[in-house]
């Protein structure tokens, strides 16, 4: 049996020829990491079951699968759990799913663990590394039962458009990770991005879908109650692998 390869170096971490750090586009900033005193308690006790080292993925025999009790069942993905409140619905809904959530947020991440652990949850876990690398390196051809994007950073300057996670490479990407018929679920309450969002999978062959209502099964978060509250209306969109 051959030897796995090294995967390609993740975001932050590639070198130029000269050794500079090479900038790069990506969809998402890096924001503060300091902890409230409840965050931190959360941390302390739950972040070594559900959080995943940043370098494990590294490992060339790194699988997400592996991360799991039992490898074998379906896998479903969320990117961008913000603090959990749907990650935990969702999971506690599917214990029979494997639950990856990628979040780059440090404090996110432990209100994320906390509920986890509250719920007693042994489905979920949680990696802080970039999901576009991640979908693209760690995640295999018709593999993915489910994908979550809620609320992804509207980036709604147009200069900054190029940063959005919806692009035609990343809708490629998605459609060729879904098993037959896996779907993904998408919000957000930003019109422009709503619009850019069907454009995009619209025209994506491998996708079939289009604006629906409301999810039921997706809670209402702070981020969603937000948007409300700055008069901003919500958009659910589903689509599946065709």
């Amino acid at each position: 049996m051959s030897e796995p390869h090294a995967r390609p170096a993740r975001p932050h971490q590639k070198l130029t020829e000269d050794g500079r750090r090479m900038r790069e586009v990506l969809t998402y900033a890096r924001r503060g990491n300091r902890f409230t005193p409840r965050q931190q308690q959360a941390w302390d006790a739950y972040a070594r079951r559900y959080v995943v080292p940043d370098e494990a993925v590294d490992d060339p025999g790194f699988t997400l699968a592996g991360l799991f009790p039992d490898p074998t069942r379906p896998l479903a993905v969320e990117i961008g759990c913000g603090i959990g409140e749907a990650t935990v619905a969702l999971a506690s809904a599917r214990p029979e799913v494997n639950v990856v959530g990628f979040e780059v947020w440090r404090p996110g991440v432990a209100d994320c663990v906390g509920r986890f652990g509250e719920a007693g949850l042994d489905n979920v876990r949680m990696l802080g590394v970039d999901a576009v690398w991640s979908m693209e390196n760690l995640v295999g051809p018709s593999s993915l039962t489910e994908l979550w994007t809620f609320f992804p950073d509207p980036w709604h300057k147009k200069k900054h458009h190029k940063r959005r996670l919806v692009s035609p490479a990343f809708a490629r990407l998605v459609g060729e990770r879904l098993v037959p018929r896996g779907s993904w679920r998408l919000a957000t309450d930003w019109a422009d991005y709503a619009e850019q969002m069907v454009e995009v999978l619209d025209a994506e062959p491998t996708l079939e879908g289009g604006v629906v209502g409301r999810w039921a099964e997706r809670p209402v978060t702070r981020f969603e109650r937000k948007g409300v509250a700055a008069g901003r209306s919500i958009t659910d969109l589903a689509y599946r692998r065709a």
